[in-house]
Formats: C-alpha cells, structure tokens, sequence
C-alpha cells in the first residue's frame, strides 16, 4: 500500500508539471523577429555562460531587449520588430563584443552563429585583472559552487569547504547533510565514492585537502540522468585539474596551532596531444575533544544512572595521490586515466569515568585508545566523444574500480573501580571491492531540444570479521571470545537506465525523464543473523519547467523527484560495534529501502550587481529509515556491572514530511566590500518512535553572513559567521550551535605566492549538544572538540598558475532553487 501511494504521489506530481506544458506551447504563437548565437571563449573554445547580451536600436543605442547566455553559451532574443540593431555582448575578463544585425520582411531571422570573446589581461600598478569564473553558475538541473577563492576553508579538508557551501551542513562527527537530510549522494568528479557513501570505515571527505577542490555542483532535486539514490541530493565534488601548456603547479605548506600541519604539492605538464597530472598530499593533526552523558532508566520500579565524562587526544595521519594523464585521440575523442592511492592512519586515546546511581554506587575508571588503518586505491578510465559537425552530441563512458582495506581495533582498559582490570579489544576488520561502469549519450533534436541516455551497472563485494578479545587472567595476551567475534558477507549490484529530454520553447525550459533502477543485495553474518536477500525494481521519474520572466531579468521554476534511500552494509548487517563498553551500535537486516518524494519551487531575480534567490521546498518520506537508541536489558544484566548499555540502531518507521523556504542575497556594498547572505526556514515532522505520542514537529533553520573585504589590492579579508536552529529527532532533540571565522590572504612576490591567515570558530562556541527519551529511557549528550583552530599557510605557484585574484564572488548562501 505504501508503494501505491507513493506511485499515486508521483503521478499527481508529473500530471500538475504536465499541465503547464499547454501555457508554454501558447507563449511561441506570436510571430517577430529574432536573434540567436552561440558565444565562446576565444583561447580554448569553451561555452560562456551566464553571459549578458543586449539589443539596441542602431539610430539612437535605446534599449530594445537583453539575454543571458545557457550553459551551452547559446542565446536568443525574440519578439522583435523588423530594423537595424547593434548585438553588444560583455563579460567579466574578456572585450567588449558588437555586431550589426538588420531583420527585414525578407529575413526576419538572424541566426549569428558562433561568435568568439577574445580574454583580457591588463596590468595596472602591479596588479594583474583577467576573466575568473564566476562563483556561482546556474544551470536547469544543479547549482556549481567555485570554491577555489574561498579562504574560510585555508589548511582545512573537503568537510570544512561543504560547511560553506548552500543547503550543506556538517554535523560535529562530519556527516554531511542537505536540508536536514543526511541521506546524500556524494560523488567524486562525478563518479561514486564507494569509501565515501558505503559507511566502511575512514572518512574519504577527510581525506581530501580543501587546496585540491575546484568546484562543487549541489543537485537538490536530480533529474533521472543521476543515481535514485540520495534522498537529501547530490554533492558533486570538483578536483582541480590543470589543462595549461607547459609546466604548472602549486606547493602549499599549512601550520595549524597545537600541533596540525598539512602540505600538498601538485604539477602537471601539457605538451601535444597529452596532458600528465600528478599531486601529493600529506596531513598529521592533532585535536583534542571532551565530552559527557547523563543517562538515566528504570528497572524492577528502581532508577539506575550513569553519568561519564571523558577526554580524547586524536592524531590523524593522512598520505593520499593522484596521478594520470588525458590523451587527445583523432575525431574529437579523448581518454583519460587516474589512480588515487590513499593511506590514513589514525590513533586516539583518552580517559573515561563513569559514576554509577541507583542499584549501586560506584565509579569507574577506564582509558581507551581506537586505532585505524584504512588503505583505499581509485582507480578510473574515462572516455569522451564529440562530433565537430553535430554540436552537442556527445558520447562518453567510465569504469572505475575501488579496493578498500580497513582494519579499526577499539580497546579499553579499567583502571578504578572493579575488580577485574582486564583489557578487552574489538578488531574490525573490511575489505571492500567496487567497481561500476556507465555509458552516457547526448544527442541534439534541432538547436532548442535535446535526447539524453545512459545505461550504468555498480557491483560491490564487501567481507570481513569482528573479533572480540579478552586479556588472559595470567599474562599480556588476548583470547578471542567466540560467541562474541562475528564474520560477514555482503554483495550488491545495481542495474540502471535512464532516458531524459530537454526543450527550449521561447522563454520557457522544459526537461522530463524516467530512470529505472534494479537493486539485489545479499549479506549473512556468521555465528549472528542468518542469510538475508533484498531484491527490488523501481522506477523514477522526475520533471522540471522553468520560464525566464519578462520583467527584469527574472527566472522561476518547479521541479519534481521520486528517490530512494538504500541501507548500507553498516545498516544491515547485525553484529555489535562497540564504541566504549556501554554504548555500540548494531545493524539490522530486515531494513528496508525509504522512497521519496520531492518538489521545488525556485525564483531568481539579478538587479545590477546584486541577486537574489529564494526557493520553497516539500518533501515527503514514505518506510522512514530513522536512527534510535534503546537499553539492552540482556548486556546490562550480565556486562553491566550496575551500568546502563545502550544499543544505537536504525529501524523502518513511520513517514517524515519536510517543507520550508530558503533565501539567499549576493550584494556589493563597496568597491571593496561585498556581502553574502543566506537563511532557511523549514518545518521537520516525524513519527514518534514510541508509538503512543504524536508526530514530533519542530520548527527549525540555519543563517550565514560572509562578509568579503579587499581593503587593498593585494590584500583580502573575509568574515563568516554559521547559524543552525535546534532540531528534533525521532526520539529527541539536537541542540542549536553557531560559529564565526575569519581569514585573509596577501598576495606576494609579483603573485608568484600568497600568505593566508584563518582562524576558525573564533568564540569557540561549536559543540554537539542532543536529549534522547523512550518510555523507560532518557539521555543527554555533550561533546566539544577542538573547533577554533589558526592556520598559517604559504602557497607557491609554479608556471602560468597564479592565485585567484579576487573573492568578491562568493558561494552564495540559500537555497538551490535553481541548483536542481
């Protein structure tokens, strides 16, 4: 019944997108003339987009009509009367283009064709002002996010540039979340980040310096042409690339205050028809963190208490490459391949002391120490086709194969309290294969329509152990308890196909499409739950219209999605994973997937330099995947010692519904001062996890002021500060928390090098802060880690590379209304 009501959602959705298809059909009766073209860059042949272009009288220069370029770098003016005209078209780094255009009875159609945009580079008092890309781009399906100018993230990782990019949010453990949903696809220069998105252990987000990251695309409703998968969207992450002739590269050296260093170098050399890429990157941090929890529950008409408190050293040692090279082959063809090993080492230690109530009074002492040693190898083949006679078709493919080694020991030692100081280990152990390939192609219907398909096939075999070990009463070793230590196996395999189509109806954008997805998944932990099989068949469609107003240069649009959101390995399989020894968390293999169902309803407007975008979303959950905690009245009966032991699991329950708005401001104020502001205001309702109270809502928000100064021309300085509203949980509450950060950069040596200066949560006031409750159950978590941290960098820049000049634009804060 679920299923059909979903089914019956969806198809209500697609039939309201569909009735607008009429009003756009009608807006094309009305015969003029018009002016179309195409504007590329000069050097490299690229599409330029976003790109003003204006019509003016020839007699008098009035104002007759104005565009701006798509994606592609195609623009067309319509509705126009018959006369000369002067086309001018202008861009931020490039001169000034004009052309004459006359319509007549005879041709009352100018279709300009391709026209060239030469770049500028002007040196004025020791100052270099060329073209840049500009920070935010727009197109029908995603929002990109040029993060290279962003100083906020200077010594930090691909976690500290999602913290500033729209309708992203990094909890404290550095789980991503967009609008409130943690259920997102992140992907690596578009493909899969099988150690990102499996729940294997290391983060791969860590491990990605924030130097190395050019851009990220936010997808907040995908079209049918992305993975089901995701239920919050798709975070596309953006390697840098050289493609420059010769040899260019940049060397980076961060110090961080108690004890954090990072330092990255990366070349590459263009020559021909080849271009080789390579980059080294190395971290060893040091943080430090505190925390506490109250815990309380009721036994036999008794309440028992536990309440810990703790500190923890982290050193985290990262070594990650990249190495590859692009090959032009004959008729427009190019081949690309990369290998990015990567190597994290990880060692934390720290003290806890538990103080017991109730049955019995006691303390508790303990140290632990957690080790990790994840070893993870990508390895990807790239292929691309274009025809120099078709424009737009193209044909490309990739496979990709991911091997990943994790091995993460989680030991404890008592060292108060109890009698038996014993030491006890937990030694996970996984060894994950991915591999996935996918053929994409794009073929143009006329100049204002377009077909795209795909096919794409993933596989993952995934198997390994978790051991318990006990120290011997008379000596140093550990015995492996058997009815304690588990093994698994786990496979998935994924089928899909896609077809979209795309058409540009004069002031109107229309794309629909349908994607469907078979999934098999199979996995049995031995000495635990038995075999287990998952096997299902969905279909996805998804649709989006979008007009450019003619007022002003405005845009609105709606779209819709179905998705889906699969457990993962960790999720189903049922072994307990310790993470002290009164807390683990285990899976569940009777989770099922969560479908669903989103609209957008997006508006822009640009005035002069200015722009605005809001956007006003709904999204409706159907077989929930919610996360909960209970008492394990077995564990606490024969481990517990007069302690509490408390099992974190994941269950199938209820529905989730989700709707807000978001807003967000890009202004100059100055020459040298430029403000950007963003705000989201939503409503989160769940089902209750304890069946005999009603729906938790609650309403909630984030905020974002970055303030983005260039008091000199060398010189520039910026100023942020984060807000995120207190949010509910099915079983709880997640406390508000708010940051300021502030960084700078000078530019030196003729722009040859530049030295930054960031300083993290400069009021330290970042810490996690949630309540849980069931019926005989209720809890508080406290945990402050190091958050205000100053970084020290210098970078140097070898070859034509120069560091970016300005960071006047800026990712724009607020919603996504036209990010997908």
């Amino acid at each position: 019944m679920t299923s059909s009501l979903s089914s019956g959602r969806a198809l209500r959705g697609l039939g309201f997108l569909a009735m607008l298809f009429p009003l756009a059909a009608a807006a094309q009766q009305q015969p003029a003339g018009s002016v179309s073209g195409t504007l590329l860059d000069q050097a490299n042949g690229q599409p330029l987009p976003f790109t003003n272009v204006v019509l003016l009288r020839a007699q008098d220069s009035s104002f007759v009509a104005g565009a701006e370029t798509l994606e592609n770098g195609r623009f067309e003016l319509e509705k126009l009367g018959l006369g000369n005209y002067l086309l001018k078209a202008s861009a931020v780094g490039y001169k000034g283009f004009r052309r004459s255009v006359s319509l007549t009875s005879a041709t009352p159609t100018a279709q300009l064709g391709t026209m060239k945009l030469t770049p500028t580079a002007t040196q004025l008092a020791g100052v270099t002002v060329q073209g840049e890309r500009a920070a935010v781009q727009e197109s029908l399906d995603k929002k990109v996010i040029n993060v290279e100018k962003d100083l906020s993230s200077v010594g930090g990782t691909a976690v500290n540039v999602l913290q500033n990019v729209p309708s992203v949010t990094v909890a404290a453990d550095g789980t991503v979340s967009m609008r409130g949903s943690s259920n997102i696809t992140i992907l690596i220069d578009g493909k899969p980040s099988n150690s990102a998105n499996s729940g294997a252990g290391g983060n791969r987000l860590e491990q990605i310096p924030a130097s190395s990251i050019e851009r990220v695309e936010v997808v907040t409703n995908p079209s049918a042409r992305y993975d089901a998968a995701g239920a919050g969207g798709v975070l596309n992450i953006i390697l840098k690339k050289q493609k420059k002739d010769g040899w260019n590269g940049q060397a980076i050296l961060n110090v961080g205050t108690r004890d954090k260093y990072n330092t990255s170098l990366s070349l590459n050399r263009r020559t021909g028809k080849l271009n080789a890429f390579g980059s080294f990157d190395l971290r060893d941090d040091h943080y430090r963190s505190r925390m506490w929890s109250d815990q309380y529950t009721t036994r036999e008409g008794q309440e028992l208490r536990t309440y810990q408190q703790g500190t923890n050293l982290r050193h985290q040692q990262n070594y990650s490459g990249r190495l590859g090279f692009d090959y032009t082959l004959p008729a427009n063809q190019t081949l690309t391949f990369t290998v990015e090993p990567n190597f994290n080492r990880g060692y934390n230690t720290g003290t806890q002391l538990a103080t017991l109530s109730g049955a019995t009074d006691a303390r508790i002492g303990s140290t632990f120490a957690v080790t990790e040693k994840v070893d993870n190898i990508d390895n990807s083949v790239d292929y691309r086709r274009t025809w120099e006679a078709h424009k737009g078709r193209e044909l490309s493919a990739s496979a990709n194969y991911t091997y990943l080694n994790a091995d993460v020991v989680v030991a404890q030692r008592n060292t108060e309290g109890t009698a038996d100081l014993r030491e006890w280990k937990q030694d996970l152990h996984v060894n994950l294969h991915a591999m996935n390939g996918q053929v994409d192609y794009v073929q143009p219907l006329g100049e204002k329509a377009r077909l795209d398909a795909g096919l794409k096939t993933q596989y993952q075999t995934n198997e390994g152990t978790d051991d318990f070990l006990r120290q011997q009463t008379d000596g140093p070793g550990f015995d492996r308890l058997a009815d304690r230590s588990y093994q698994y196996t786990f496979q998935e395999y994924q089928q899909a196909g896609y077809l979209t189509y795309q058409q540009e109806i004069g002031k109107w954008r229309m794309q629909g499409g349908l994607r469907a997805e078979y999934t098999n998944t199979n996995g049995e932990v031995l000495n635990g739950n038995g075999p287990f099989k998952l096997s299902y068949l969905n279909l996805f469609p998804s649709a989006t219209v979008e007009r450019t107003l003619p007022t002003a240069d405005q845009r609105v649009k709606v779209s819709y999605s179905r998705r889906l959101n699969r457990p993962n390995f960790m999720q189903l399989l049922a072994f307990p994973l310790y993470q002290d020894q009164r807390t683990y968390r285990i899976g569940d293999p009777s989770l099922r997937p969560e479908y669903i169902n989103a609209f957008e309803l997006g508006h822009q407007i640009s005035m002069g330099q200015a722009s605005l975008t809001s956007t006003l979303f709904f999204r409706h959950t159907d077989n929930t995947i919610q996360r909960l905690v209970r008492v394990d009245e077995e564990a606490t009966r024969r481990y517990g010692a007069g302690a509490v032991i408390t099992a974190q699991y994941v269950d199938n329950f209820g529905q989730a519904t989700s709707y807000g708005a978001e807003v967000s401001l890009n202004q100059p104020l100055a020459k040298w001062w430029r403000l950007t502001a963003s705000g989201s205001l939503f409503q989160n309702t769940v089902t209750a996890a304890t069946g005999n109270e009603a729906n938790r809502r609650v309403v909630s928000g984030t905020a974002r002021v970055m303030n983005s100064f260039t008091p000199t021309p060398k010189l520039d300085l910026q100023l942020t500060g984060n807000y995120r509203a207190a949010a509910v949980t099915a079983q709880g509450r997640i406390a508000p928390v708010g940051s300021v950060d502030i960084a700078l950069r000078q530019r030196l040596l003729n722009d040859r090098a530049a030295l930054t200066l960031r300083v993290s949560d400069l009021f330290n006031t970042q810490r996690n802060r949630t309540e849980s409750y069931t019926e005989n159950f209720r809890a508080e978590y406290y945990n402050k880690w190091e958050s205000r941290v100053g970084y020290l960098g210098f970078s140097w820049y070898l070859g034509s590379n120069k560091p970016p000049k300005k960071i006047e634009n800026q990712p724009q804060g607020g919603g996504g209304g036209f990010g997908g």
